[in-house]
């Protein structure tokens, strides 16, 4: 991978070159938008934002063939969200920045990719029909909730917005590789809000999820902080317990598998806001030093 931010930073040519490869397929859009961020992060935004016009003529294409908004809404949000770092250098901020680029790629879906929208209910539709059939042949009959256009957009909207943080995770770690060594991992495990915007995001997925069953989709793009921040928390404390990659790797395949893993993610991260675990596990490490000194 970090072949790829080398060949990136080689040259403008080689960075456009990256950009628009990927920038029309929905497989490979994420080494574009992380190449994008890298730019951006590296050498300004309006580098970036030459790139970005001619990756969006694949993307844009991409869309208007399939009205599939999802590689377009990528390389929006991660370019946004790349800028936002830069100005603020701040990662808690880029970060709270994906609720407005989720609930946008949300909306885009639903005004500009309607056929789209119905091409994926039906979808969900055919498949549910067969794992009906299936759980049926026991004997009693079995029917599953299908969802609708707007969970649907929900559900893009949450996942370009945790992949536009993914992509500028990714870009930022690049930027660290090539250029300040064990700098990214100290920033990440530092993310966290503080109370009145930790408790201001849980409140507003509440209200969102409140609405119907629908809107929940919705409600997950605003906690998305919350989880990265969670994540963050984990990483933190891993650090500090100088515990290995393996127990992270469990922990992912957990928190990947398990939905009460991820409640329990945004849990910590609230509760973190309040009570700042980081500094507790600091003087706890330094008074254990002090005690084997002695």
């Amino acid at each position: 991978m970090k072949a790829i931010a080398e060949f990136a930073m080689r040259g403008r040519f080689q960075a456009l070159l990256l950009t628009v490869a990927g920038s029309g397929s929905i497989l490979f859009c994420w080494i574009s938008a992380a190449v994008l961020a890298l730019v951006t992060l590296r050498k300004g935004a309006g580098m970036g934002a030459q790139l970005l016009l001619w990756a969006l003529l694949p993307s844009g294409f991409l869309l208007y063939a399939t009205g599939d908004s999802g590689p377009l809404a990528l390389l929006l949000g991660t370019m946004f969200l790349a800028v936002v770092l830069r100005t603020t250098v701040s990662l808690s901020l880029a970060v709270l920045a994906s609720v407005l680029v989720g609930l946008l790629a949300g909306v885009l879906a639903m005004t500009a990719g309607g056929p789209y929208l119905d091409q994926m209910v039906a979808l969900f539709g055919e498949f549910l029909a067969q794992v009906e059939s299936q759980l049926s042949e026991g004997g009693e009959a079995v029917e599953l909730a299908r969802p609708t256009a707007v969970q649907i957009a929900g559900m893009l909207g949450a996942a370009v917005a945790m992949l536009s943080v993914l992509c500028l995770l990714l870009a930022r770690y690049w930027q660290a590789a090539l250029y300040n060594p064990g700098g990214f991992g100290s920033e990440f495990r530092e993310l966290r809000y503080t109370p009145g915007v930790a408790t201001a995001l849980a409140m507003g997925g509440v209200a969102i999820a409140a609405l119907g069953v629908e809107y929940r989709t919705w409600a997950v793009v605003v906690m998305m902080p919350l989880s990265f921040a969670g994540l963050a928390l984990v990483h933190a404390r891993v650090r500090a317990r100088g515990q290995g990659s393996g127990w992270l790797f469990g922990f992912y395949m957990a928190w990947l598998l398990l939905d009460p893993v991820k409640l329990m993610v945004v849990f910590a991260a609230i509760a973190d806001s309040w009570f700042d675990f980081r500094q507790r596990w600091a003087k706890s490490g330094k008074q254990v030093s002090r005690d084997e000194d002695e």
